[in-house]
């Protein structure tokens, strides 16, 4: 039963990741830590989100902006892996903490960046790559982040979706290996991960024939929503944890 929750709540979160380009680590990562802990969750959505991002690519293989991806890759997939290393030294307690304190900041960070109207290059691409980068490492997902710099940077519809997923994949690469190295991938949590990401996997394709007909705004509402559900279940977590 416990797997076929992570499937269905996968094969949601997959759908609605593929239609607005972030979302799916934020509604799977509480499911996971309520099933297998936070140590262990986190690789696992590490390997689901590679699979996740790389489904996306695939739907969107053309519309790859690959300068962008580059830019931001290029310093993104060193600090993901310094990111992963200093979440493997800090405490489960604090692990849950941290994510979900990250997760409901996000709201209000994402409005704020939303009123500026900024136009990013790519020098800024690759700064934010450092940045969100590191921080991808340490917390199960920085769509929220990284979504409104590709946004501000030009890009639209499915080559936001595909570029978005190519720069991150890279990043959650990186996380993965660096887990693998110090112990933490273990080939019963990879199997989690594969398990966990072909549901992902499944709702991106699902979603691409939606994403020309659905209004965005709608789901911005609604990733709000999740992300402070998701912040709040972590940290009650945390409160629950010895």
């Amino acid at each position: 039963m416990g797997f076929l929750f992570v499937l269905v709540v996968g094969l949601i979160a997959g759908t609605i990741s593929g239609i607005v380009g972030t979302g799916s680590s934020i509604m799977l990562m509480p499911v996971l830590v309520y099933q297998y802990g936070p140590k262990q969750a986190v690789p696992i959505m590490a390997i689901a989100a590679v699979m996740a991002n790389l489904s996306r690519i695939l739907a969107w293989w053309r519309e790859v902006d690959w300068r962008a991806c580059l830019a931001y890759s290029a310093t993104g997939i060193p600090a993901a892996a310094l990111g992963a290393r200093t979440l493997l030294a800090l405490p489960s307690h604090a692990v849950d903490i941290a994510i979900g304190l990250f997760l409901i900041a996000m709201v209000p960070v994402r409005h704020w960046l939303a009123r500026h109207h900024l136009k990013a290059r790519l020098w800024h691409l690759a700064i934010g790559g450092a940045l969100i980068g590191y921080l991808t490492g340490i917390v199960a997902s920085t769509g929220p982040l990284s979504v409104p710099l590709f946004l501000f940077y030009g890009l639209t519809k499915g080559a936001f979706l595909a570029t978005e997923a190519a720069s991150s994949l890279g990043l959650y690469v990186s996380k993965s290996v660096t887990f693998q190295r110090f112990g933490a991938l273990t080939p019963d949590v990879a199997i989690k991960g594969l398990i966990a990401g072909s549901s992902l996997m499944f709702g991106a394709f699902i979603a691409k024939r939606f994403v020309l007909r659905l209004e965005p705004d709608i789901f911005r509402l609604v990733m709000d929503a999740i992300m402070l559900a998701a912040g709040l279940s972590m940290l009650w977590d945390a409160t629950q944890s010895p």
